[in-house]
């Protein structure tokens, strides 16, 4: 009880040293994620939401730049082990690459890159241990020639940005720029709480249910709400104790982006009172509305009780670039105007050097001023589904689920950027339905294996045969699994979901399938942790059940194949005594990412597991 009360003293004092901190310097942000006695935010001029970990960006003796911190990988994960780098100082990096492995408290789990740029400083070496998330792990710069100017960088040495800027004269009261993101009005001590990144592709998410009301009490593994990511429904587990003081956003908020404000907590009940008029603005969640233009101050003004330092003048912004020219903008600029559906091309920068910062995109979007992505608004709209329906038309629209929008961005994703080609054959099935029915009737055996069990299984074992398929794409080489996961692809009210059945080369028919039963039962009720669809190697996509004969499907990236399987008929073939005979057929295609399997591979894994499923026996040697 003594180490109890002894860290819970700490956690308080460490919260009330960052109220005092902040108070002293309104550019530290509002957002208090978690605080807890070993944190430090004293070289830090701002931060921004970055998937579920922190970025900080220093304008001054340095080149502009990114602060890349230690991600949250996993909904529980709070420290992370980088196992290994695979970027070096100097290389390029691209959205989607793999920046490190980093090893979490669930698995070993890669960390992709979301931005473009160049890695100029790696502060946290191979081997690094219990690395706390939001903990600055590498600097990214967006020019080659701005990473030498970061050889002796260290976080620990106040950057020339965290110097006090001299007094400039006020300007205009109709050019005062907005305010800065900080708490209004005289609230009790009190954090604000951002959404979560419960997945490491989630960016934003829909709050389904909250399972705390306001004044409820909170404790460490309660659950604040369930929400909707791109994945499945997850419930967001708090960290902290306390009292709900305010929901910023109510049940059924849809399109919440990772880092956006959403529940007030406080340490005292007697201290919830205070919030009930509390808003995502007072936050710093949500941009004030532009002040009408200020009369000329009279001479007769009252005198302040103390003097406050002037609000530093605006930057000059600089007229938006010609057609064909380079838009220069930070990568988090460029991230919120592609989640707005705006181009560029019309935003004006107010950063160095012309630069277009987030703050710009904002007020772009927030005047209406920002064109729509695109070569023109018409094309723009027809691209985002808004067809003008034909007069007297009856329709409905549907919203679209999180899961259905991000299933489409990969799978467009997946067609535009990797080289399919696709391989079919005709598998004889008759020995494997016989051994199927024979299982099935039997009563020691307790389930029922489905055609799908034999085809996961003789795939498993033509992917530990044929290794090559069992691979993915790297911009620097191909990585070749020693695992098999295959993920099997599921429907669901929600779109499309592939959970894994990990190791499934060495299951039986009934593990198999009763992991398939489960995970179809828990995606369909949206109740599939990330560890149970994230991490396949290979994927399977029945559609025979619904008697389609053969189709094609489309590369789940990163993998680099995907088996389609279609439905089983009866077909009349000769047969080696010379005559003819009715057999049944099953028509499979392996979709195939041709960077990764020559057409030789591909069809020599057709052959592995043509071989298993025409003689099933063999799957048992």
């Amino acid at each position: 009880m003594a180490g109890q009360e002894s860290a819970r003293l700490a956690l308080r004092l460490g919260r009330a040293l960052y109220r005092a901190s902040y108070s002293s310097n309104n550019a530290l942000s509002t957002t208090l994620h978690r605080i807890n006695s070993s944190s430090s935010s004293s070289w830090a001029t701002s931060r921004v939401p970055f998937l579920g970990c922190q970025q900080w960006r220093f304008y001054a003796d340095l080149p502009p730049h990114s602060v890349m911190s230690m991600p949250s990988l996993s909904p529980t994960m709070t420290q992370g082990n980088i196992a290994q780098w695979k970027k070096k100082e100097g290389d390029q990096v691209a959205p989607g690459q793999i920046l490190a492995e980093v090893e979490t408290d669930k698995a070993t789990i890669e960390w992709e890159a979301q931005e473009e740029g160049y890695i100029a400083k790696i502060l946290k070496p191979d081997g690094s241990k219990e690395v706390a998330v939001g903990q600055p792990v590498a600097i990214l710069v967006e020019e080659a020639d701005a990473v030498a100017a970061f050889k002796n960088y260290t976080p620990g040495a106040a950057p020339a940005a965290s110097k006090p800027a001299a007094p400039k004269p006020p300007p205009p009261a109709a050019a005062a720029p907005a305010a800065p993101a900080a708490p209004k009005g005289n609230f009790p001590p009190h954090q604000v709480l951002n959404m979560p990144a419960l997945s490491p592709t989630m960016s934003q998410g829909n709050i389904i249910e909250w399972k705390k009301k306001i004044g409820d009490t909170v404790a460490p593994g309660d659950l604040y709400c369930e929400v909707e990511t791109d994945k499945a429904t997850i419930g967001w587990e708090a960290q902290e104790e306390g009292f709900i003081a305010q929901l910023l956003k109510p049940a059924g908020t849809k399109d919440i982006a990772v880092g956006v404000p959403v529940v007030v907590l406080v340490e005292e009940k007697e201290a919830v009172a205070a919030f009930a008029s509390f808003t995502a603005e007072d936050a710093g969640g949500a941009p004030k509305a532009a002040a009408p233009a200020a009369a000329p101050a009279t001479p007769a003004a009252a005198p302040a009780a103390a003097p406050k330092p002037a609000p530093a003048a605006p930057r000059a912004a600089a007229a938006p670039v010609a057609p064909g020219e380079r838009i220069k903008a930070s990568p988090y600029a460029k991230k919120l105007a592609s989640q707005a559906g705006v181009s560029l091309a019309g935003v004006a920068g107010s950063g160095p050097g012309g630069r277009i910062i987030a703050e710009d995109v904002n007020q772009a979007v927030a005047s209406g001023k920002a064109g729509p992505a695109g070569a023109a608004a018409a094309v723009a709209a027809h691209s985002a589904g808004a067809v003008i329906a034909p007069a007297g038309a009856s329709y409905v629209d549907i919203p679209h689920t999180q899961i259905r929008r991000i299933t489409a961005q990969r799978l467009l994703e997946s067609k535009r950027t990797i080289p399919h080609y696709y391989l079919t054959v005709e598998c004889q099935v008759d020995a494997m339905l016989k051994l199927r029915e024979q299982i099935n009737k039997s009563a020691s055996a307790g389930v029922k294996i489905s055609v799908n069990d034999f085809v996961i299984k003789a795939a498993s074992l033509a992917l530990k045969k044929v290794p090559g398929v069992n691979s993915s794409w790297q911009p620097d080489f191909i990585r070749q699994y020693n695992n098999v996961d295959v993920s099997v692809a599921v429907q669901t009210p929600v779109g499309l979901l592939t959970p894994i059945v990990r190791d499934s080369d060495k299951k039986g028919l009934a593990a198999i399938s009763a992991d398939v039963k489960s995970l179809a039962a828990k995606a369909k009720d949206g109740k599939l942790q990330p560890a149970e669809f994230i991490g396949g190697t290979f994927t399977i996509s029945n559609l025979g059940m619904y008697g389609v004969k053969q189709f094609a499907a489309i590369v789940n990236p990163p993998q680099a194949a995907i088996l389609a399987v279609g439905s089983t008929d009866k077909k009349v073939v000769l047969n080696k005594a010379g005559g003819y005979e009715e057999v049944s057929v099953l028509t499979v295609t392996l979709s195939c990412d041709h960077r990764v399997i020559d057409g030789a591979m591909g069809a020599e894994w057709l052959q592995a597991f043509r071989g298993y499923l025409e003689n099933p026996f063999t799957m048992l040697l």
